[in-house]
């Protein structure tokens, strides 16, 4: 793997040694590749270097089903969550 213009590669000695060095770097635009024996294993860059998704919305339209009564609550449940007057004789 050729690192680009703008990048350098560092072992992972290095890497720990000089970490906060490293993602100020990173910050900055930098690309850092970490490697292991020369071999690339790693890539440090910006979070904002990486592109965000863009959001659809519908995009799970007709994939997801609701029934009906979703949000109606059952009196058994109602009765487990907040006790059931009957089981406490009647008091609040």
């Amino acid at each position: 793997m050729a690192t680009k213009p703008g990048s350098r590669q560092v072992n992972i000695y290095e890497a720990k040694s000089h970490l906060s060095q490293l993602v100020k770097e990173a910050a900055a635009g930098a690309e850092i590749i970490i490697a292991k024996a020369g071999q690339p294993m790693a890539r440090l860059v910006s979070m904002a270097s990486e592109p965000r998704a863009e959001r659809k919305p519908g995009r799970l339209k007709g994939q997801v089903w609701m029934a009906d009564d979703f949000d109606e609550s059952s009196p058994e449940v109602i009765a487990l969550f907040y006790g059931d007057d009957e089981d406490s004789g009647g008091e609040a």
